[in-house]
């Protein structure tokens, strides 16, 4: 099994993540583009003491950027999991 910080990346702390979690008890993390839905259900289970129900994944591309007066880049892209709870609860505002 994959190391569990490298799975979990961050909270994607949004006014849509926020009510997500207010309303449904769904919170909204970024993680490694490389792990399953199965890998990020057990992360979050271990790291947090909570009991997941469900895991919804997707792709985000990465946005155009100007790089100077004549070139453009991007910047890259990530996958976000949304994750419904069944038991418990994460508050990511309190630890900040």
């Amino acid at each position: 099994m994959k190391e569990l910080h490298s799975i979990v990346k961050s909270p994607c702390l949004t006014e849509k993540s926020s009510r997500l979690q207010e309303d449904d008890g769904t919170i909204v993390v970024k993680v490694d583009p490389r792990a399953n839905k199965i890998e990020i259900g057990q992360a979050i289970e271990q790291l947090f003491d909570v009991k997941v129900a469900a895991v919804r994944t997707s792709m985000v591309r990465g946005k155009k950027k100007r790089v100077g007066l004549k070139s453009v880049g991007r910047t890259s892209d990530w996958k976000k999991a949304y994750i419904t709870l069944s038991e418990g609860e994460i508050d990511f505002l309190a630890e900040l």
